[in-house]
């Protein structure tokens, strides 16, 4: 792993854009494990390199079909989104903003395309995944030189139960193994959680907030293949929406690979005028 983990390191110095608790002992951090390589703050601007020439970073666009993004604004020197000291774990669907941004969102991780790590490589456009274990333990390394390029990760449970179903203790012993394993495996226990399905009672923001969880992360709209799906009348993104899409691979996505499902999202939303910023700037 260690191996591994420095030919990702040499690999993205010289070629990339330079980007839990167990049930047992809930609040105490892994300060055993050896962690993959993550940068410790910023989005991928802070780990990536952005090309120099306007027309290198076109060329990167054109080669996925695309077109670059405006710039994303500067983040906001007070975060929108806070939890209050010894207060309950916010809930959100949307980040309160006038920006004309939106955040993307990736659920999961069953499926480990080499064609998305390299498509965000391109792009340097930032995301945060929302992981659970059971669909990424077969390959934890799929996911380092995503972390490395500085996109967020995120806990989504171990098993991706319905937690409305559980106990607040199940619920607890789900969001923090999360924790555990994530911190684990890539060096940094997530901030942020999402419920399986969306479904959460006053159970599961108890349990996330032991579990030192500072957000439960909603969607507003959800990448299907070649659409999103909307939940406000008007079918428009807004400033701050959330979307959410998943690693999927062409046997769910009908023989569309996931690197045209993310090109089909980012057409979308660069088609209503908006740019896409890193969600953990905002909460």
């Amino acid at each position: 792993m260690k191996k591994t983990l420095a030919l990702w390191a040499a690999l993205t110095a010289v070629a990339l854009f330079a980007t839990g608790c167990t049930a047992a002992d809930a609040d105490t951090p892994d300060r055993t494990a050896t962690p993959r390589e993550a940068p410790t703050s910023g989005g991928p601007a802070a780990g990536h390199k952005t090309p120099d020439a306007p027309d290198a970073r076109a060329a990167a666009y054109r080669k996925w079909g695309l077109k670059p993004f405006a710039p994303a604004p500067a983040p906001p020197a007070k975060k929108p989104v806070v939890r209050a000291p010894g207060g309950p774990v916010p809930v959100v669907s949307d980040i309160p903003t006038k920006d004309k941004v939106v955040f993307l969102t990736f659920d999961d991780g069953a499926e480990k395309d080499p064609g998305f790590v390299a498509m965000m490589r391109d792009l340097d456009v930032p995301m945060t995944m929302f992981l659970t274990d059971a669909a990424i333990r077969a390959d934890y390394d799929y996911f380092a030189p995503l972390v490395a390029q500085g996109h967020g990760v995120a806990n989504h449970t171990l098993t991706h139960p319905n937690l409305r179903t559980l106990s607040q203790e199940a619920q607890r012993k789900e969001i923090c193994g999360q924790q555990s394993k994530l911190a684990k495996e890539y060096g940094k226990r997530p901030r942020l959680f999402r419920p399986p399905y969306g479904n959460w009672n006053e159970s599961t923001r108890a349990a996330a907030g032991s579990c030192g969880v500072d957000a439960i992360v909603l969607w507003r709209e959800s990448m299907q293949i070649k659409n999103m799906q909307y939940q406000r009348g008007d079918k428009k993104l807004h400033p701050g929406d959330i979307i959410l899409a998943h690693f999927r691979g062409p046997s769910e996505l009908k023989g569309t690979t996931m690197t045209e499902m993310t090109a089909n999202l980012l057409r979308h939303i660069q088609e209503q005028g908006f740019t896409v910023a890193r969600l953990e700037d905002y909460l």
